[in-house]
């Protein structure tokens, strides 16, 4: 597997920041392209990047910050290309706004997709309306539970209007992008931690519909939440990215984080990126910076091994609200994963709306909110 990274911007042309010794751009076979969507809107890079790599399978998704090799880039593309020397892709693209659903992705999957060879899947989904539970529980079913699956929600920066995904085409709204991978050569490794803390009882779920919270004990959601956030209340529902919520499918099960999408002031309910099922149990959640990065590098270490010395890419999917968080420490977070691995992979990533890795208890895929997601990948030669 050899490997490249570019960044675009608009006063100049592309230039390489990594590069593997003897990569051949026109053997790229898959390109990876983050950006901000105003900034991808305004460049309309999909020429500029097909020009390059001419026969890639070319992904373009919008986000709220791009990882570039341990840095934080903004305002520029960055484009990784991989060639995979061993490694069999197949892409599909559906557009869950005009006569699609998550029923007919799953359906490609099953139908194109699914057979002994597949190893793994990547998915990067539009984030502004998706139901990401309901995403990937139909990717797990289609896969019948044996495929881990990763990747993330689309980002729009901080102002949540709407995101935009691409497939060998410049990015537009309400796509969602599958990527097979398949033979014996590929590898993968994948882990996710949070660093978040509880406070505050933990209570039950007592109304909710899919993603959308309604009553937790005997209390309207809104209100209760308002009331933990004091005179964060105010700044509504930017401020929830502070205070996620931690969320047990049942009392005996494992927490998950689900990150607050947008509330409603009249049915004082709370919509969140995943589902929030009733009968479950949540608790307030708050960061410390420290815990927070100490978090992003534990995760890097979960999944280090000899692999490392190997040339090999690390695809990092953090939250946005880790990144309004960590405020000016944003970088450490990156800088702590690279120190781990070493210079012999290459990082490249975005800030998402949500998480989607694989977990040590459920072969497949968990959707994740305000966790830093790690999947790295290499070939055996």
């Amino acid at each position: 597997m050899k490997l490249e990274q570019i960044v675009i911007n608009v006063k100049k042309d592309a230039e390489v920041v990594f590069s593997t010794n003897g990569f051949d751009s026109t053997k790229a076979n898959l390109v990876l392209a983050f950006g901000e969507r105003v900034f991808l809107e305004k460049v309309m890079p999909y020429k500029k990047i097909k020009d390059l790599y001419p026969k890639a399978h070319i992904v373009i998704c919008s986000t709220s910050g791009q990882i570039s090799n341990a840095s934080l880039i903004e305002n520029n593309i960055v484009a990784t290309a991989i060639d995979f020397e061993k490694t069999t892709i197949k892409v599909s693209e559906i557009d869950i706004l005009n006569n699609s659903d998550i029923q007919e992705l799953g359906n490609i999957i099953k139908k194109d997709f699914f057979n002994e060879d597949l190893k793994s899947i990547l998915i990067l989904s539009e984030g502004s309306f998706v139901n990401g539970t309901e995403l990937i529980n139909e990717l797990i079913r289609q896969t019948k539970e044996t495929i881990p699956i990763f990747g993330g929600l689309a980002g729009d920066e901080y102002k949540f209007e709407k995101t935009i995904v691409g497939l060998n085409n410049d990015a537009s709204q309400g796509k969602i992008v599958a990527v097979g991978f398949y033979g014996n050569a590929i590898r993968f490794g994948f882990s996710s931690k949070g660093g978040w803390s509880d406070f505050g009882p933990e209570r039950e779920v007592t109304l909710s519909e899919k993603n959308v919270l309604y009553k937790i004990g005997d209390r309207f959601a809104l209100d209760l939440y308002k009331e933990y956030l004091g005179k964060y209340a105010e700044e509504l529902p930017a401020s929830s990215l502070y205070f996620p919520l931690s969320m047990k499918e049942n009392i005996n099960a494992s927490p998950i984080v689900r990150t607050i999408l947008s509330i409603d002031e009249e049915k004082k309910s709370m919509t969140f990126a995943g589902n929030i099922p009733q009968g479950s149990f949540v608790r307030l959640m708050k960061g410390n910076l420290d815990k927070l990065i100490d978090a992003s590098y534990n995760a890097a270490l979960q999944i280090f091994s000899e692999q490392s010395t190997k040339t090999e890419l690390a695809l990092l999917v953090s939250c946005v609200g880790r990144k309004v968080v960590l405020g000016n420490r944003i970088e450490e977070e990156l800088e702590v994963v690279k120190e781990v691995f070493g210079k012999n992979t290459l990082v490249c990533g975005f800030y998402s709306y949500g998480e989607i890795s694989p977990t040590f208890k459920k072969v497949a895929c968990e959707l994740h909110n305000q966790t830093m997601t790690i999947a790295t990948i290499y070939e055996e030669v």
